[in-house]
């Protein structure tokens, strides 16, 4: 019990001292000091202290021998301290000012990490998630030959993945709304097809592009079966036409009972019209 109150007692003197010492440094106008305790610091893993010391030498040692030094070196203890949105902005700033700088590629490089870490799930904004793919973009054009490469590529698939599934999830919502709310007359299937269909065509070879398809075959029919009388037919063609394009791109999906339905019931519609039609055409 004593031995263990005395490592506590001792502990405690030496947070304090700690604690003591780094009052001591922030209030130092010795800037060349503060920013050698900043790199102990950071040594030390103690990156939110570096952090606050860089922060009151950066504007000192702009333009010196450790200006570009210690702006990418604030940049780090930032990602480490895991404030992406104030490192991704300082590596941002590093690369900007120091473009052949010594630590230019991996500043461009970290600047795309740390958007993506604080881009949010699929049903939010996504402005974050397009600025990372944006950087990362931009890293690989800049350094195409970079050891980063592949990395930065990987982050990008996932980048894209979240703007994909964002898009699903707009296109899926528009359909569950159906004809019931916003969008005027059936508008929110019109949108549902046009979402999904973008979706397509900005990401052609997205996992999801099955999950599009059948669900702008779902809109086109609910839309033919929510519109008025005169505009049905023209509509049930659409949707037979979305079918056939349908099960010749996916024979084997996992959607074709669904799909099979769906073609049977805008085909009995439209054989039904046509019979009417002919029966009409016979009398006359």
């Amino acid at each position: 019990m004593k031995h263990t109150f005395v490592a506590m007692l001792c502990l405690l003197l030496l947070v304090a001292t700690g604690c003591s010492e780094y009052v001591s440094v922030t209030k130092t106008q010795d800037y060349d000091y503060k920013y050698e305790m900043a790199k102990q610091y950071y040594a030390q893993g103690q990156y939110n202290r570096a952090s606050l010391l860089l922060n009151d030498v950066l504007t000192i040692l702009k333009g010196t021998d450790q200006g570009e030094e210690s702006l990418f070196l604030a940049g780090t203890c930032a990602m480490k301290a895991r404030n992406y949105q104030s490192a991704s902005t300082i590596f941002k700033k590093y690369y900007q000012s120091y473009p052949r700088g010594r630590y230019a590629e991996v500043a461009r490089f970290n600047a795309g990490v740390c958007l993506y870490r604080i881009t949010p799930e699929p049903k939010l904004e996504q402005t974050d998630t397009y600025a990372a793919v944006t950087e990362f973009q931009n890293f690989i054009e800049t350094y195409p030959a970079s050891k980063y490469r592949q990395q930065a590529q990987d982050f990008i698939f996932k980048l894209q993945d979240k703007l994909v599934e964002k898009e699903y999830l707009s296109a899926k919502l528009y359909y569950d709304l159906g004809p019931y709310i916003g969008n005027g007359s059936n508008g929110n299937y019109q949108a549902c097809i046009v979402t999904a269909e973008n979706a397509i065509k900005d990401y052609p070879y997205t996992s999801k592009r099955e999950d599009f398809a059948i669900l702008i075959l779902r809109a086109k029919f609910a839309l033919a079966q929510h519109s008025i009388e005169s505009k049905k037919e023209e509509r049930y063609h659409t949707a037979i036409d979305e079918y056939y394009g349908f099960v010749s791109e996916y024979p084997e999906s996992r959607y074709m009972k669904e799909a099979q339905a769906l073609f049977n019931k805008a085909k009995k519609y439209v054989v039904s019209e046509e019979e009417e039609t002919s029966d009409v055409s016979s009398a006359n």
